[in-house]
């Protein structure tokens, strides 16, 4: 049964088994208003526990259910059932308690959770807000503060940290059950605390609501959902329970039809099945359990450190003795940063270093599973590293190449069994960055390719297979954003405006405040590297930036000027003349663009450019693209990325304000794919 009823003399257990995570389908929500009925009607039962079988508490809503019309009993109903009853209940929390989940948790009259369990109310993440109480019920328990902290952010805490809060009243080690068991006879013998409901909230100083407010808005970057929960919150201040309940169970409805509701469920569907894409399923993927990384510099270190996150034994390779030194020490000052921020303890710090080991010699890498090489982006020097991998690793290693944009066949030309051959494309830092694009060649065997995959979800990245062309997916879109950028501000737009529209939009930095902070001589050499191919990157205002010696923070001068020891953007004379005198050379007609005409001509070139990659199929699916560019370059997510955004604007409007722009000298018209795609309304009804 999903729910089903045990005794244990005088208390009840009631056990939701709902696999895989326990979530509140309309089984689950119907098993437990059941149980409530059932236990009050026992004259024997003095207490019930509430507990899930499995590896998590109740983790949330039931995914299969969104977008589908609501089935009785709702859970605000099953919440208020439980914190109704006449035998009072206690959740014994394991795993996660999210969403309906904690709120399942709060209607009960006590909370008991193991030292390793984690609450949350991550609504806001899918442009929501709690919709059984969650704004109601929290600040009753934790206060206001805390409940703003935990419902406008949407992260999950620690059981420590919730009981600190007031959310959870006792952290236990042992045995769950047995536990909470214990702990129920114990609260026999005394008072039980007043329901959730009938509990009062210490309303905060009126001025309180501004600062949080200006911080919400900060942080929500132009998301919706995080202001109207505090809002809510507000609300529940001063007016009585039901109605607080009803004002909260209004915003939840209004904000489940919304447009950036729909776009965040896409993106989290698409999170979902990212790791494991239909066209490997039933594929077995090879075995991993070491790893050999080629490199200590940033990139390699962030790899290592990423793999013993996942609990990958690394070995890691350098050119020489000094070069491996700084190596190991990359690696040290990640996990030491991490235990000083107290994500991880130092006892856990000492582990996963203690899980590197360092050598100067391929020979160390004879019994790895996979190795993968982060060295300079130079096709000789990577092409000499696998030589060398090719002498001394298994003819089943997995052997696996970081490039960002050189070409992986090149670089695999010569190696023995190219089947086991793939590109992972780790962004930098590699550690923390969540996206991975992986570059199987045409030879690459399934099995290779379903191992990528596989290491990619033990690494809890977002992984998304990518067709070879300069740049792959990212780097591809990256460069038609920076060179759309360069042809609005040679029209007239400044590049502050530039930057001022596109963080409006919701990126965290403008493209020329990005390429300031990263550095110009990082796109020259890659622009360097695509004119000896043959191609004719456009580029002209930053060529000139570059020839200046003007490489953004780092020499002080880029787009913008920098003051010694300060990283604020200074309008700069210089680029402004460089602006000029390309405008000048190209007999530019001036366009100044607004606000959203700028975000528009950046935009709506990369959609286009992101047909074009569909078209090629170097991305297999639109929603890849999404993926990518979310995860690895900032879009906010809000949007569901820029080809949901495309269809959601309207993707006929896309095809007329490009041509209209191909007119005016500002962009390339839209591709085939992008018209006929606007002709059927989505990318999905051709198949993408």
């Amino acid at each position: 049964m999903t729910v089903s009823i045990r005794r244990d003399r005088d208390i009840a257990i009631v056990t939701v088994d709902h696999p895989p995570v326990n979530a509140l389908s309309q089984a689950v929500r119907q098993g437990l208003c059941d149980a409530v009925e059932a236990i009050d009607c026992d004259s024997e039962i003095r207490a019930v526990i509430l507990i899930c079988a499995g590896r998590t508490f109740i983790a949330g809503a039931d995914v299969s259910e969104f977008g589908k019309p609501p089935l009785e009993p709702h859970l605000p109903h099953v919440v208020a059932a439980i914190e109704a009853a006449q035998k009072p209940w206690i959740a014994a929390i394991h795993g996660t308690a999210l969403g309906g989940g904690f709120e399942i948790a709060m209607g009960c009259r006590l909370r008991l959770a193991r030292h390793d369990a984690k609450i949350g109310l991550p609504e806001v993440t899918l442009g929501l807000i709690p919709g059984a109480g969650g704004t109601v019920r929290t600040p009753r328990l934790a206060g206001v503060e805390n409940a703003v902290e935990l419902i406008t952010t949407g992260r999950p805490i620690a059981a420590l940290k919730a009981q600190s809060m007031g959310l959870i009243d006792a952290v236990v080690k042992g045995d769950l059950l047995s536990e909470a068991l214990a702990y129920a006879r114990e609260a026999l013998a005394n008072p039980w605390p007043k329901p959730t409901r009938s509990r009062s909230i210490h309303v905060p100083e009126e001025n309180y609501w501004s600062l949080a407010e200006a911080s919400v808005r900060k942080a929500a970057r132009g998301e919706e959902a995080p202001l109207r929960a505090l809002a809510s919150i507000r609300n529940a201040c001063h007016v009585d329970f039901d109605a607080a309940m009803e004002c909260e169970r209004e915003t939840f409805l209004e904000l489940r039809a919304s447009p950036q509701a729909t776009a965040l469920r896409a993106v989290f569907f698409a999170e979902r099945a990212a790791p494991r894409p239909p066209e490997l399923s039933g594929v077995e993927p090879r075995i991993i359990k070491s790893v050999g990384v080629i490199g200590g510099g940033t990139m390699g270190a962030g790899i290592a450190a990423a793999l013993r996150d996942g609990g990958f034994p690394v070995v890691l390779i350098e050119r020489d003795q000094a070069a491996l030194d700084r190596g190991l020490d990359n690696v040290k000052a990640i996990f030491d940063a991490s235990a000083k921020r107290g994500r991880i303890t130092a006892d856990v710090a000492a582990d996963r270093l203690s899980g590197v080991v360092g050598s100067t010699d391929y020979a160390a890498l004879s019994s790895v599973d996979l190795v993968i090489e982060a060295v300079f982006e130079d096709l000789s020097v990577k092409r000499l590293v696998f030589e060398q991998l090719d002498r001394v690793c298994r003819t089943d290693t997995i052997l696996a190449t970081n490039t960002s944009y050189l070409d992986p066949r090149m670089i695999a030309e010569d190696i023995s069994h190219p089947e086991r051959f793939v590109g992972l494309h780790f962004f930098s830092p590699a550690h923390v960055m969540k996206l991975l694009e992986i570059v199987p060649l045409q030879q690459t065997a399934p099995e290779v390719l379903a191992a990528a995959f596989s290491i990619a979800r033990s690494l809890n990245k977002i992984p998304v297979r990518a067709g070879i062309c300069d740049g792959f997916i990212g780097n591809r879109i990256l460069k038609t954003m920076r060179a759309q950028a360069e042809r609005v501000i040679i029209a007239g737009t400044t590049p502050t405006d530039v930057d001022r529209a596109m963080r409006g939009f919701g990126l965290a930095m403008g493209p020329f405040e990005a390429q300031d902070l990263s550095g110009l001589d990082i796109a020259a050499f890659q622009r360097k590297a695509a004119r000896e191919r043959g191609e004719t990157p456009f580029a002209p205002v930053a060529e000139k930036l570059c020839a200046l010696g003007r490489y953004g923070q780092k020499t002080k001068g880029g787009w913008y000027d920098y003051h010694d020891g300060d990283r604020t953007p200074h309008v700069s004379s210089i680029t402004a003349a460089c602006i000029s005198d390309a405008a000048h050379e190209m007999g530019i007609q001036t366009h100044v663009l607004k606000q959203d005409a700028i975000v528009h001509a950046l935009l709506f070139p990369m959609i286009n450019e992101g047909a074009e990659i569909l078209d090629a199929q170097i991305a297999q699916r639109a929603v890849d693209i999404d993926l990518v560019e979310i995860h690895g370059y900032g879009f906010p997510r809000r949007t569901g990325g820029p080809m949901h955004f495309a269809v959601a604007h309207g993707l006929p409007d896309v095809v007329a304000t490009l041509d209209q722009m191909a007119r005016d000298g500002l962009a390339e018209p839209p591709c085939d794919l992008l018209r006929r795609a606007a002709s059927a309304g989505s990318w999905s009804a051709l198949g993408f």
